[in-house]
Parts: C-alpha cells; structure tokens; sequence
C-alpha cells in the first residue's frame, strides 16, 4: 500500500498546486476530475504506438544502439505518441469548454491530463521496480511530465484566444512538449546504453537530463506568471482575454 501512496501522491499534489494557483472563476471540479482521468486513458493509445514502434527497434538492434537511434527512439517513439495523445485528450475535451474562459486555464487542463498520464505510468514503474524507483520519480520523472504539460497548456491558453495565431499555436505547444520530452529521455536513454564507459561520462549524461529537466521548470515557471498576471488583469476589469 506505501508504494501506492507514492506512487499516486506527486500527481496529485502537483494538480492540486496549479488548481490552488488559479485563484478566479475556478474550473467546475467534474471537469477537472474527468480531464485526470482523460489523462490516464491517453496512456492506452499511447502504449499502443510504442509498442508498435518497438517492433521497429526490435528489428533494428544495432542501429537503435546509435546515439542517432536512441535520439529517434526518445523523441519520435516515445515523447511524440505520448504527447500527442496527452493533446487530443486535452483538445477533444476541455479546450472547446465555456468554462476555459482565460489563458491559465489551458494550464490547468493540461496539468491535469499531464499528471492522469504521470500517474498511471508512476504506478506501473513503482509496483515492478518498488520504493526506490518511486522516490526517483518524485522528483524526476513526474516534475517533468508536469513541465511538458504546463508548457503544451501555456500555448494552448493563448491558441484559445487567439483566432488568427490558434492553428500555429497549438503546433508550438504539442512541439515544444515533445521537444522538452524527448531531450529528457534521450539522455536517460543513451546513460542507460552507457553501460561500458567510464562513470564522468554517464554522469554527464545524467545532467544533460536535468539540465532538461530544470530548463523546463523554469520556463514552466514563467508560463504560470505570465498566464496568472493575465488571469489577475481580467478579473480586475483591466484586461479583455478576448482581445489577446
């Protein structure tokens, strides 16, 4: 049961920070609710197409050894399939919603399909690998997932209000999800297939990870101050959001 907790504790604290950031004209909870659960189910076509990517790689073991195949496997094989089904989890339901009524809110879904997604694949690494991956993962994996998902929903609360810029601005945030996603992983990856060479270089690999991992935070950071001072402004009778 503890590694249930744990594994279900950082998404949920996570979604519960950004919903307590959105101080007004807060979402109806059934939509938040359903956007999570949204979130998990996006896990299924998503494991779908990585499992048919891996017939790929399984016929190609030499060349996914590559640093080229590793950087391909990671972006195209892991962080796409799975950010896009995070996206039109979040596009098909929540993004055409009344409700979604400023810019932060395209955070708040986001966040909230990011961390079902989180969650459910916390759950599946923790009950094989145990406590330690959990504690690993509290602090790795799951801010991470939280970081693409703030950043897709940055661009996301713009597209939205935006009827000119809306088609380009869903494409940068599904893109730059990926980009964040797949830099991530493609350090981890190749860290992982470092299993011959000395420990300065895998540590090296380790940090290009985080440098990954904290570039996204901040700029995930920014996106909230930037959507919350917008959110600030229109309900103060300072801002029109329609006008962005």
């Amino acid at each position: 049961m503890n590694w249930l907790i744990l594994a279900i504790a950082p998404g949920v604290a996570i979604s519960a920070y950004i919903i307590f950031k959105d101080q007004y004209n807060r979402e109806p909870r059934r939509y938040l609710i359903i956007s999570f659960l949204l979130g998990m189910l996006s896990v299924l076509p998503a494991l779908g197409l990585e499992i048919s990517a891996s017939q790929i790689t399984s016929n190609f073991p030499a060349f996914f050894k590559t640093t080229a195949g590793i950087a391909i496997n990671a972006y195209f094989f892991v962080a796409l399939p799975e950010e896009i089904c995070k996206f039109l989890m979040l596009l098909w339901y929540a993004y055409r919603k009344k409700e979604f009524d400023e810019p932060f809110d395209g955070i708040v879904y986001a966040v909230m399909v990011g961390m079902g997604f989180a969650t459910v694949e916390n759950i599946s690494y923790v009950s094989q690998f145990g406590l330690m991956t959990g504690i690993m993962r509290l602090f790795l994996a799951v801010p991470a997932h939280a970081s693409f998902a703030i950043i897709m929903g940055y661009f996301m609360g713009k597209a939205r209000f935006s009827a000119q810029k809306q088609r380009f601005l869903l494409f940068f945030g599904v893109f730059w999800a990926i980009v964040f996603h797949g830099s991530y992983d493609f350090f981890l990856f190749l860290q992982e297939s470092h299993t011959t060479g000395s420990d300065n270089a895998s540590l090296l690999l380790f940090l290009g990870a985080m440098v990954s991992l904290v570039t996204g935070i901040i700029l995930s950071k920014k996106a909230i101050k930037e959507h919350l001072k917008l959110s600030v402004q229109k309900n103060t009778n300072q801002y029109n959001v329609e006008d962005n």
